[in-house]
């Protein structure tokens, strides 16, 4: 049996969660999220920047040079939204737009040092909170959080989620 039709068979056994425990599942998801985002957002208060800028400067330091066109998509956000963000992260010196060589339409993202320094700062809090909470929980519960993640995904993201992971763009 492959390692996925023994997860399916095993998510059978699931099958007795009651709507109250599916509930609590989902308020422990938001109160997560809530610490998961507390840290990076006070960083990012003190520079008069949201959740937006942060996940852009996630998303160009992991692909530096990256189109705006593919965090678009990797953000799921309208251009509208993504270019009001994006000129503030420009005009603040922390992300450097390129004209593209093969294509002068193509606007690619890299980020400045100052650009790195607040994405390190960022991420650090967030790897901290993860970490202890990887720690506590143990190494079959991380791959078990792990597999239900990539499970919430659609499956057009779940393609997304896998191509980043694998080091694409």
């Amino acid at each position: 049996m492959t390692e996925r039709g023994a997860a399916a068979a095993g998510g059978e056994a699931l099958l007795y969660l009651t709507d109250d425990q599916l509930r609590k599942g989902i308020e422990a998801m938001y109160f997560a999220y809530r610490g998961f985002t507390a840290d990076p957002d006070r960083i990012l208060a003190r520079h008069g920047y949201g959740r937006a800028h942060h996940r852009a400067i996630h998303f160009i330091n992991r692909a530096p040079g990256t189109t705006v066109n593919n965090l678009l998509s990797i953000l799921g956000v309208t251009k509208q939204s993504l270019n009001r963000v994006l000129r503030t992260l420009i005009e603040d010196g922390l992300v450097e737009s390129r004209i593209g060589q093969a294509d002068k339409r193509e606007r690619h993202l890299f980020l400045t040092a100052a650009g790195r320094t607040l994405d390190r700062e960022l991420s650090e809090a967030q790897r901290g909170r993860m970490r202890a909470a990887y720690r506590e929980a143990g190494p079959a519960a991380v791959a078990g959080f792990r597999q239900v993640l990539e499970a919430m995904m659609d499956a057009d993201l779940r393609r997304q989620f896998a191509a980043l992971r694998e080091g694409g763009p």
